[in-house]
């Protein structure tokens, strides 16, 4: 005669279900000790200064490397794709591609260099030197926004700091 196995005969009993924690928004997390980050801080703070730059500059359809390198070629006229892109920190791949972009609306030129053919110089055209005067003027905006919320003092001596952890950084630590 075959034995049953009393497993067979208890019935499944279900899981305790966990109750579906109500939707947090995410100002009420407490973040905990990342809020005594630098890094973690000064993170929060780009995404929001990013998030208003895109908004102000939406109407030009320019991304924030897109007006830096506008500027420092506005500065620095003739300079090569390697110089601007190493000033900004862009990959130079990503950086051609970018330059590309620029250079097909119209806004940029590259021209070959007189004393190396492999290395293109870069110009702003007149409609880009236009645009990039049109640009300025709504940076300007958006820092004074940056600086109301922080006061204009505060907003002057934030400069000076923020140079220093970015050159100070960029060697590695000694030990």
């Amino acid at each position: 005669m075959a034995e049953t196995s009393t497993r067979s005969k208890r019935k499944a009993v279900p899981a305790p279900v966990e109750p579906t924690p109500e939707p947090v928004a995410p100002r009420d997390v407490d973040v905990g000790r990342l809020k005594e980050r630098f890094g973690y801080v000064l993170r929060r703070a780009q995404i929001a200064v990013f998030q208003d730059f895109f908004a102000s500059f939406a109407e030009h359809d320019i991304r924030p490397a897109q007006y830096s390198t506008l500027t420092i070629i506005e500065a620095n006229p003739g300079l090569s794709q390697t110089q601007v892109a190493d000033a900004l920190g862009i990959q130079k791949t990503n950086f051609v591609a970018m330059i590309g972009a620029l250079e097909k609306r119209g806004l940029v030129r590259r021209e070959p260099s007189p004393t190396d053919r492999r290395t293109y110089r870069l110009f702003l055209t007149p409609k880009g030197a236009a645009l990039v005067g049109e640009l300025h003027g709504v940076a300007e905006a958006h820092d004074r926004r940056i600086a109301e919320l922080v006061g204009e003092k505060t907003f002057d001596g934030l400069f000076a700091p923020l140079r220093a952890v970015a050159d100070g950084l960029k060697r590695p630590p000694e030990g």
